[in-house]
């Protein structure tokens, strides 16, 4: 939580944390100020002291909402800077953040950076920073250890709740989108036809699924998984927008929206068949969803997540399924992870994998994810179901949007 901050802080002897650019999209920076139109902003917090926010004039009342102590940029005028610099904008903008630390009082110690901006321009003005303010030693981590993924593995109340929204909206449209398929008019060739009469293409669903978020007020920033036939056996295909809908054919529909602004995410997967759905698909689906009710079954508080990994690849592996524990690297069978946090990035602490330090752990207050899957694109079969999860103060265990895990989509105008 971020309640951690100061304590994860001093354990990693930092003296500040520096967070770069927007306020939107960018998880750090929203992490403190909740997002807001704030661009290019300089964010610094240090061990026990609230952070401060350093803004551009124009989003002075945006900043304001956010409850930090604000200062507007132009009280480090950027033009003197430009002049000290002789017209040196690299040099000039790293004696305006010279500025902005000593201001804090920052002047030595160990700052750790982190955010989204331009890649170059920030190495050039750090680099820029480091030979004027040798004393000060600017560093950064490894994302998946980072001190922010740390501290977002678990989440408050507040949180919490937004999360939970998320996935009511997030449920919702996958209910809008079944109820669609389901009420389409099939051709003779069992493809699913659009109201005007011609084949209906993923790329006609994609639209109404965006279409749908758009309306309930969230954002789609990283694109949905809606793949059918070979593209459902590979996990991240997205889908052709040119294929077309098929009775009969695995769908892997997975939707990971957020809140508007970039804020917390939800993620969901389920495997539909439209009318009908063969025995080799029923079969491998049987045993997805084995595994998801097994593993959450044995699920227990303060246990890392990745014995839950061996879990899942040991129960596939005695359905003959080829499993990242005994292949690096399979193309076919169970070829991911059980599951991950979820929160302002869509994918966070804890990780599942195998090689997942042991504090990757289902503690209370992890939201998180599991999602079981087999897939054989040869045989044009994927199948992975997927719910979100949080492990409440109490220890318990709660889906946050339950959803039935029906495989088969029943069709209103067509009989076998």
């Amino acid at each position: 939580m971020k309640s951690d901050l100061d304590t994860l802080m001093r354990a990693r002897n930092l003296d500040g944390l520096i967070v770069l650019g927007d306020a939107q999209h960018n998880p750090p920076m929203f992490y403190f100020t909740g997002g807001g139109h704030i661009n290019n902003a300089i964010l610094v917090k240090q061990p026990d002291k609230e952070a401060v926010l350093f803004c551009n004039d124009m989003e002075r009342e945006e900043a304001s909402r956010t409850g930090l102590e604000v200062h507007c940029l132009s009280e480090f005028p950027y033009e003197d800077f430009l002049k000290q610099a002789n017209d040196d904008p690299i040099m000039a903008a790293a004696l305006r953040l010279k500025m902005i630390f000593s201001s804090l009082g920052l002047t030595k110690g160990t700052l750790s950076l982190y955010g989204q901006t331009e890649i170059g321009s920030a190495f050039a003005i750090i680099s820029m920073l480091q030979n004027i303010m040798p004393e000060l030693k600017i560093i950064g981590e490894a994302r998946e250890t980072s001190i922010f993924m740390k501290a977002m593995q678990t989440k408050d109340d507040q949180e919490m709740e937004r999360i939970r929204r998320m996935g009511q909206i997030t449920t919702k449209v996958v209910r809008q989108v079944s109820d669609f398929l389901s009420n389409c008019d099939v051709d003779g060739n069992e493809i699913l036809l659009r109201e005007d009469g011609s084949p209906l293409s993923i790329g006609d669903v994609k639209g109404k699924i965006n279409t749908w978020l758009v309306e309930a007020g969230v954002e789609n920033p990283h694109g949905t998984i809606f793949a059918i036939g070979h593209d459902a056996g590979v996990p991240h295909s997205t889908g052709n927008p040119g294929d077309l809908i098929r009775l009969g054919q695995t769908i892997v529909f997975d939707i990971y929206p957020c809140e508007a602004g970039g804020g917390y995410h939800y993620d969901f997967t389920r495997t539909w068949c439209l009318g009908y759905a063969p025995p080799r698909v029923i079969e491998l689906y049987n045993q997805v969803k084995s595994v998801h009710q097994k593993v959450i079954e044995n699920f227990d508080l303060n246990t890392p997540y990745k014995d839950y990994q061996r879990l899942a690849c040991e129960l596939f592996e005695a359905n003959g399924h080829t499993t990242l524990q005994t292949n690096k690297a399979p193309m076919e069978g169970y070829v991911h992870s059980l599951g991950h946090g979820v929160g302002l990035n869509i994918h966070e602490r804890p990780w599942s994998g195998l090689s997942a330090d042991d504090d990757n752990r289902l503690t209370a207050g992890v939201v998180a994810t599991i999602e079981p899957g087999l897939y054989y694109p040869n045989q044009n079969i994927g199948v992975r179901l997927e719910d979100t999860f949080w492990v409440s103060p109490e220890g318990k265990f709660e889906i946050l949007a339950p959803y039935p895990d029906d495989l088969l989509l029943p069709m209103k105008k067509w009989k076998k």
